[in-house]
């Protein structure tokens, strides 16, 4: 593996856009944040959506990991409104209809209590007679707003969404707005997940 690619794992704070460029004064983006020239975000996260962001200067890999037909896995903990019951859950890993599209199997699952989480600046609105519920979904593409447009498709729209994962990257110690350059170990993996997989 070439030595001057560079992977770095950012947590992306809400607020944030998931580029260098500023488009609306209000808005901050990467470059407030990451002062590495030439690298990319593989993929992207919502302005409002929180957590992992891989960035890159490879560009090779950038296209297999953010491209659908490699399958890559990517997870969510995911904050709805009331609490979803088994339908709700069965309909979500089995694909929902967004606008024209068919979402692919998912892996969700109801967390039994709530995850470690830093709060989130600004939070977010709690009503006194809504429950609140937290979701562990695992998707293998990424369409527009996807998570968000699956929950309310299913009667429990998202309140709050972090990406704590991208195959084995995990947000683990990082703090909001904090990043670091990967391990020898992850870019290894990395590199290997990258290549080896076949696109379906």
């Amino acid at each position: 593996m070439t030595n001057h690619y560079r992977y770095i794992i950012f947590y992306k704070p809400y607020g944030v856009l998931s580029q260098f460029t500023k488009d609306t004064p209000t808005r901050s983006t990467l470059k407030d944040y990451i002062q590495v020239p030439n690298v990319y975000p593989v993929g992207r996260l919502d302005w409002d959506s929180e957590g992992l962001l891989l960035l890159t200067n490879h560009g090779q890999l950038q296209h297999r990991l953010s491209h659908p037909q490699f399958k890559h896995e990517r997870t969510y903990w995911v904050q709805v409104e009331r609490i979803p019951d088994a339908f709700a859950l069965a309909k979500l890993r089995a694909g929902v209809k967004i606008q024209d599209y068919c979402t692919q199997t998912a892996k969700v699952h109801l967390l039994p209590k709530d995850p470690p989480l830093p709060e989130r600046d600004p939070p977010i609105r709690f009503r006194k007679n809504v429950p609140t519920a937290w979701l562990e979904m695992t998707l293998t593409e990424g369409k527009n707003r996807q998570v968000r447009r699956m929950t309310a498709s299913v009667g429990f729209p998202t309140l709050r969404l972090i990406r704590v994962s991208i195959e084995h990257l995990q947000l683990e110690s990082l703090e909001p707005g904090q990043w670091r350059d990967l391990n020898p170990l992850e870019r290894k993996h990395l590199h290997d997940l990258a290549f080896s997989k076949k696109s379906f």
